[in-house]
């Protein structure tokens, strides 16, 4: 599928600032490393029956290596679990060269560009969506979308609502493991925390939460 998100992006000054500045500190553990520190597309199978959705990259994961979950302790607990579901061909990312293929999934963020405390404005969110709307139209075959996230799951609706395809966004409760239809014939929505490490290193979402939701999913796609 043709990237829809120009890697030379600048519409979001606070953020185009912040995703160079990382990329110029650096962490130590990276600090020989050349950082991507640029919008950071989707990835995965353009034929994809399941779309997963994000919140945006991570400072010294996808900004550094310049794939979505990659190279971070979300992306090891994202992969770890795509892999056991027969989504992935390999449990772990960690560079965009590493041979790691997504079968029959699709990963995307509605913010392309890292955020200062991982907390995008609203006006960002706004101002990134029609690249992930653009994804929506191009990915033909979506059965069911996985939403990470309380931003993820909103950001999703708020382009169903503008396209009238629901009336509000009231009724779409988020809560982990909550499924919901949406319009006639569209997608169903499955939803989960995200696996920041926030998430998984309380507890409050573990490796074997995650891997029932795609366990789920595969059993969701793969019904008549």
């Amino acid at each position: 599928m043709a990237q829809v998100v120009p890697i030379s992006c600048a519409l979001c000054p606070r953020l185009v600032a912040y995703r160079e500045e990382v990329g110029r500190v650096r962490r130590r553990a990276y600090r020989d490393q050349e950082y991507w520190s640029k919008p950071v597309p989707g990835f995965g199978d353009p034929a994809a029956r399941l779309l997963i959705v994000g919140l945006a990259p991570g400072a010294h994961g996808a900004n550094r290596t310049g794939r979505i979950f990659t190279g971070d302790r979300s992306g090891d607990f994202l992969y770890r679990a795509l892999y056991e579901a027969g989504f992935a061909n390999q449990p772990t990312s960690v560079s965009r060269d590493d041979g790691l293929q997504l079968c029959d999934a699709y990963i995307t963020s509605p913010v392309r560009c890292v955020p200062p405390d991982n907390k995008p404005t609203l006006e960002e969110i706004r101002t990134c969506l029609p690249y992930f709307e653009r994804e929506m139209t191009l990915l033909k075959r979506v059965k069911l979308v996985v939403t990470l996230g309380g931003i993820a799951l909103e950001s999703y609706l708020s382009i169903l609502q503008g396209r009238g395809q629901i009336k509000a966004r009231t009724s779409f409760r988020f809560g982990h493991g909550a499924k919901f239809a949406t319009h006639e014939s569209g997608p169903l929505i499955l939803a989960s925390y995200h696996p920041s490490q926030q998430n998984t290193s309380t507890g409050r979402l573990t490796a074997s939460m995650l891997a029932d939701i795609f366990h789920e999913a595969r059993r969701l796609v793969e019904r008549d």
